[in-house]
C-alpha cells in the first residue's frame, strides 16, 4: 500500500521568512511552480489516487488541486479539514523569523520552531487574528481552538484524523494523497515511523516534493522515499 504526503508549495510568507501556522496566505509564484512541479512528476512515476486529504488553509488547498490538475486527476474526492492545518504559532504568527531571533536569541527561537513539547508565546483569544473570528473555525469549541500550538499538540488534533479517515481509506485499498503543512505532516510521520521526541527536531520536509511511503497491511513502513 501507498501513500503520498506533499508539504505545500512555498507560501508569500515563507518567502519572506514569517512565522505563518494558522494565518491563511497565498502560494508564492515559486511555490505554485513547485506544486505544478510535483504533479507533473507523479504523472510521470504513474502515481494515481482515489481520494486526497488537505487542510483548510489557501496554500495547502491550492497545492492540492494544482498536484492533482497537473496528473490528470482534478476529479479526484477531496476532504478538507482543520486537523491537518499548520501548528499554530501563537504570538509568533506574522514575525520575522530573523528579527524575532534577534531579540530572543537563536536558542530560543530553535527551541520554539523544532521541540517537541515547549509551547510558543499564546495568541491573545480577543486578538483581531485569531482563529475564533474566522468563520471557517465557527463550528469548533471555543476550547479547541488553539491559541498556539507546539508539535506534540498539532500530533494530538492530527492523529484522530489519521485514526478515523486516513488510515482506514489506506487499509481499504485506496491510494491516499495528503497535501499539507511542514509541521502536519512532521506530526504524522513522527507517528508512522516511531520517530522520538528528541529525533524529530531534526526532521524537515521540503515544500513541493512528494513524499512516498510503501506500507505493510499493519501500516508499517516498508519503504520511504522523495521522488
Amino acid at each position: 500500500m501507498e501513500l503520498v504526503f506533499i508539504r505545500h508549495g512555498q507560501s508569500e510568507w515563507n518567502a519572506k521568512n514569517l512565522f505563518t501556522g494558522w494565518r491563511d496566505v497565498k502560494l508564492s509564484e515559486q511555490g505554485l511552480a513547485e506544486a505544478a512541479a510535483a504533479g507533473k512528476k507523479l504523472k510521470e512515476k504513474g502515481y494515481q489516487f482515489d481520494i486526497a486529504f488537505t487542510s483548510v488553509l489557501t496554500r495547502a488547498i491550492k497545492t492540492c488541486n494544482i498536484v492533482l490538475e497537473e496528473s490528470d486527476q482534478l476529479w479526484v474526492p477531496q476532504i478538507k479539514t482543520w486537523r491537518l492545518n499548520e501548528r499554530h504559532y501563537g504570538q509568533l504568527q506574522g514575525l520575522d523569523k530573523k528579527q524575532t531571533a534577534e531579540k530572543y536569541g537563536d536558542e530560543q527561537v530553535h527551541i520554539w520552531r523544532r521541540s517537541y513539547d515547549t509551547l510558543p508565546p499564546l495568541l491573545d483569544p480577543n486578538d483581531e487574528f485569531s482563529a475564533r473570528n474566522d468563520r471557517r473555525y465557527a463550528n469548533l469549541p471555543d476550547d479547541v481552538v488553539p491559541d498556539g500550538e507546539n508539535l506534540k499538540v498539532t500530533l494530538e488534533r492530527v492523529l484522530p484524523f489519521w485514526e478515523n479517515q486516513i488510515a482506514p481509506a489506506i487499509l481499504s485499498g485506496k491510494r491516499v494523497l495528503v497535501a499539507a503543512h511542514g509541521n502536519s505532516l512532521r506530526a504524522l510521520v513522527k507517528h508512522i515511523e516511531g520517530i522520538s521526541d528528541e529525533d524529530i527536531m531534526g526532521v524537515e520536509i521540503p515544500t513541493g516534493q512528494p513524499l512516498v511511503y510503501k506500507l505493510d497491511d499493519h501500516l508499517k513502513v516498508v519503504e520511504k522515499f522523495y521522488l
